[in-house]
């Protein structure tokens, strides 16, 4: 008896929280929306919603009848609400982007082009520089001859060549100094000091003056002080009989000018004075 007890108010209470939460209507003609109070409160503008009939059937949908103007001045604002669908929380839409069409992707090409044609420095044409022509005639000379040589010079020039298209200046033949070793009594001498000058590694050759021969020239320079420099380096190596000594005296001289020679006469002149040039030869000017 006691379990029959039991079992029954299991059973009522069940029933009892069954009812009290919708789930047993128990005749009672409950909606949706009754049973779902949380949905309903979520619509937005459920006035503005229109049933429309399905394509293909028959039946027109029904005129909607015209608010009165109080009616309408009231309904304003919900005549330009925007669509519950528009209303209703969505996803933000992604921004489109335009597709250019050929005309305006040509347009926006040649635009790029100009903007980077103005953007570039103006290239201007490269100036060609002229061709130097060559010169019709060349200026030669020669020298220095002393008064021996410019004598033999003088009258070949005026055998060969017209009188007004060369020249003999005159000019100053500087003075020249060498340092020298010797006179030596005997060729004896001349080579021991050869090979003494060869184990220390001094350079030398013949003076080619009669009167400093047999002897031997250590160098030749242009100025006096020049060759007591080179005296003293010498020295610094163990040469201890050298001295410095004039070669040549200042002495006056002449030098040579072919002012006006065409390019294809120059070998030609060449020759024909080079007898005459005391080895020495013809450079320009």
């Amino acid at each position: 008896m006691l379990r029959f007890t039991v079992l029954m108010l299991a059973l009522a209470n069940a029933g009892y929280y069954a009812w009290s939460h919708g789930l047993l209507p128990l005749g009672q003609s409950t909606s949706s929306a009754e049973a779902e109070p949380q949905r309903l409160a979520q619509q937005l503008h459920p006035d503005a919603l229109r049933i429309v009939p399905k394509a293909g059937s028959g039946t027109p949908p029904a005129p909607e009848e015209a608010p009165s103007t109080s009616t309408a001045a009231k309904s304003a604002p919900e005549a330009t609400a925007p669509p519950a669908a528009s209303l209703a929380p969505t996803a933000a839409a992604p921004t489109a982007v335009p597709i250019p069409t050929p005309a305006l992707a040509a347009t926006t090409a040649a635009a790029s082009a100009l903007a980077i044609a103005a953007a570039q420095p103006e290239s201007k044409p490269e100036a060609k520089t002229p061709a130097k022509a060559e010169p019709s005639t060349i200026c030669l000379q020669a020298g220095a001859f002393n008064t021996a040589q410019a004598d033999v010079l003088r009258k070949a020039l005026g055998s060969s060549l017209p009188a007004d298209s060369w020249s003999l200046s005159n000019a100053t033949l500087p003075g020249r100094w060498m340092v020298y070793m010797g006179r030596f009594p005997d060729l004896n001498t001349l080579d021991r000091k050869r090979k003494e000058l060869q184990a220390r590694d001094v350079p030398y050759d013949r003076p080619r003056i009669a009167a400093l021969e047999p002897g031997l020239s250590l160098g030749r320079y242009s100025t006096e002080e020049a060759a007591e420099r080179a005296l003293a380096q010498l020295g610094t190596k163990g040469v201890r009989s050298a001295r410095v000594v004039p070669e040549r005296a200042e002495t006056p001289a002449f030098v040579l000018r072919l002012p006006a020679v065409a390019p294809d006469a120059r070998q030609r002149i060449s020759s024909t004075l080079r007898p005459a040039l005391a080895g020495k030869t013809l450079h320009p000017c």
